[in-house]
């Protein structure tokens, strides 16, 4: 799925027209990720699929149009605004763990779209999991905040943080599914940590027009009750 890993460009730019067929999407937008806290906001429906740099957060309220962030360890998290038919995407590694890139997020959706961060459904993909999550320099790279979420010596639990992450910035528990598969141990998915030089897998989310339109109406709804 990534165009910028030496794999064959034909070959992705022909898995990525599956992914838009397969989830009913006209578009997708990418960013090519650096571990940063730069948010992107897609405000129109681009003409052919576009990847902007320097972007570690994509959100929309574009309908047919899916946002696309690559993986080979990190996740992806993915979050729904279903009163304002708005989602975004957010690829969090450990350094954008660090930098709490979903509150931003949040507060992002929030400031653009109106977003009640309680109405957030949220999803984290499959990535590096508490088996396999060590950091044996730890100490210098994660806040004393992340130390309790070690599961043994050098080992850390990312999938509890960014739930914790996704909590505190107001999203219900209940509204929040974690994938729970480790990139490293299944070799279904691309894991740099297991083979060093890797392609990568992808996370998609999107809206169908359907999607948009029910989403209005539940705001319409909602501002009449206020």
């Amino acid at each position: 799925m990534g165009l910028h890993v030496g794999d064959d460009e034909a070959l992705v730019l022909r898995n990525r027209a599956l992914v838009k067929e397969e989830l009913g999407l006209a578009r997708l937008v990418s960013a090519r990720q650096v571990h940063g806290g730069s948010i992107l906001n897609v405000g129109r429906l681009p003409e052919t699929d576009e990847e902007h740099a320097g972007h570690d957060a994509l959100m929309t309220n574009i309908p047919e149009l899916g946002l696309m962030i690559q993986q080979a360890d990190c996740q992806a998290v993915m979050l729904y605004d279903p009163e304002h038919g708005a989602v975004s995407n957010i690829h969090s590694g450990w350094r954008g763990s660090v930098a709490n890139i979903i509150a931003k997020t949040v507060a992002a959706m929030t400031a653009v779209y109106g977003t009640r961060p309680a109405a957030l459904h949220a999803a984290i993909s499959p990535s590096l999991g508490p088996c396999c999550g060590e950091f044996i320099n730890y100490r210098t790279e994660l806040p004393l905040a992340f130390h309790a979420y070690q599961t043994q010596p050098n080992y850390f639990d990312f999938w509890a943080i960014s739930r914790d992450q996704l909590r505190d910035s107001g999203v219900r528990l209940a509204q929040i599914e974690i994938a729970g598969r480790c990139t490293a141990c299944n070799e279904d998915y691309f894991s740099y940590r297991r083979d060093g030089v890797t392609g990568c897998f992808a996370s998609v989310i999107g809206m169908r027009s359907a999607d948009s339109d029910q989403a209005s109406a539940v705001s319409r709804q909602a501002d009449k009750n206020e």
